[in-house]
């Protein structure tokens, strides 16, 4: 049997590079890192994305790459020590639409506390709090 331990990485194609890596730098504070050639992440505590660029050939890569469809979900929730009005309030600030919250969800780690809202490709992202 294969125990998993944690996630490493996910990868998430961008129709615009730039303003994919400026959304997730700006609105949810990660730190944008280049590497290898013309390769791009955007990492927070022990976890990145990869962002590819649509225009660009990337090997290996998912069978169907589009905007907006990551390689592994459509749907990404993430864990923030920030309260979730508090979030609601930046993603204002930051002129980001709210599609959702807050709301209370059942998660990997108990009940949540989430918002959700859209990037700039039209992947839906969930920020959330491990409620009590």
């Amino acid at each position: 049997t294969i125990t998993i331990k944690s996630l490493d990485h996910l990868v998430i194609t961008a129709g615009d590079l730039r303003a994919t890596i400026d959304f997730y730098t700006t609105v949810l504070g990660m730190e944008h890192v280049a590497f290898g050639t013309d390769l791009h992440a955007v990492h927070f505590g022990d976890q990145k994305f990869n962002i590819h660029d649509a225009a660009t050939d990337v090997s290996p890569k998912a069978g169907k790459i589009v905007p907006g469809s990551d390689d592994f979900c459509l749907n990404l929730c993430l864990i923030s020590e920030t309260p979730v009005s508090q979030v609601i309030q930046h993603l204002q600030d930051c002129g980001v639409g709210i599609e959702q919250g807050p709301v209370t969800r059942s998660g990997a780690a108990g009940t949540l506390e989430s918002v959700c809202f859209r990037d700039p490709d039209g992947n839906l992202v969930e920020v959330s709090n491990v409620a009590g």
